[in-house]
């Protein structure tokens, strides 16, 4: 199975994948070609998406049964010890100050809930 997925992209591209795959919503295309033609797919996605963003999704044979790729995507696919996951970076996220070190062992609060203290 694959699945491609397109953001933002020309008309024209999404008519060239209706010719191998079956679009079941605007920008999402599903089907089972080959892993030839998926190669082929992907690399004229990359071509001719323009400003679009673009992620592929197919069976592959891994621990997860499936893999990704994307193309200028904000969001990109990171090994984790042998399984790939998403990694989403945050830039408004606030940076943590310079002289919070976090201390090694159990909160006071954990310490509480778990041995039942005040």
């Amino acid at each position: 199975m694959t699945v491609i997925v397109l953001t933002n992209c020309p008309a024209g591209l999404r008519g060239f994948l209706t010719r191998w795959l079956l679009e079941i919503s605007a920008g999402v295309f599903v089907g089972n070609p080959s892993a030839r033609i998926r190669d082929i797919l992907w690399h004229e996605v990359q071509q001719y998406a323009g400003q679009g963003r673009a992620l592929l999704a197919h069976t592959t044979n891994n621990e997860q049964g499936y893999t990704f790729r994307t193309f200028d995507h904000a969001w990109h696919p990171t090994d984790h010890e042998g399984i790939t996951l998403i990694h989403r970076p945050s830039p408004d996220a606030p940076a943590a100050p310079s002289n919070s070190a976090s201390k090694p062992g159990w909160s006071k609060a954990s310490k509480r809930r778990r041995f039942g203290g005040r």
